[in-house]
């Protein structure tokens, strides 16, 4: 055998398990987390928690965003609506799904401003100042790990007197 061939039967060798690997062994989910179907049909809308500003509609599609652990949820948002700036403790990946989110990227509504149409993407890194409103109605996909929370630069803004500063 020459030393080219015994270089590629080796090399075949070692690509083997993986060539013949066990069927179930390519599906079996990597973790504990269960699959998911969401219609949208079958999407459920409620007020959104206390420390958004009045006038949203969330929806879970997945997870628990006040527990520890991989959450998906959906914001539904009037036209005009506004989410003063603040700031999470944990990073989040938003994709705006319809209207237009306008992302002001600092510590005021009129800082650096990015509009998002429908598809757009946006990641945001744990404790960056930012703010939010919506032009026209917009629902978009939050996703992101819980717990989620929102810390408003200025306590006053904080629509819930029971997780306001004083």
């Amino acid at each position: 055998m020459t030393t080219r061939t015994a270089k590629i039967v080796c090399a075949a060798l070692a690509f083997a398990p993986v060539a013949f690997a066990d069927d179930t062994m390519k599906t079996k989910p990597a973790s504990n987390a269960e699959v998911v179907f969401v219609k949208a049909s079958d999407i459920k809308w409620s007020d959104a928690p206390p420390d958004l500003p009045k006038g949203a509609q969330v929806a879970v599609l997945r997870g628990d965003p006040t527990k520890a652990g991989a959450f998906t949820l959906r914001l539904k948002m009037p036209a005009g609506y506004k989410i003063p700036p603040h700031w999470h403790s944990q990073d989040e990946e938003l994709t705006v799904l319809s209207g237009t989110l306008m992302l002001h990227m600092g510590d005021t509504m009129k800082a650096e401003t990015h509009a998002l149409d429908p598809g757009s993407y946006h990641f945001l890194p744990a404790k960056v100042h930012h703010g939010a409103e919506a032009k026209g109605s917009t629902v978009v996909q939050l996703d992101g790990p819980g717990p989620f929370d929102i810390h408003y630069l200025n306590p006053a803004d904080n629509p819930n007197p029971k997780t306001a500063t004083k």
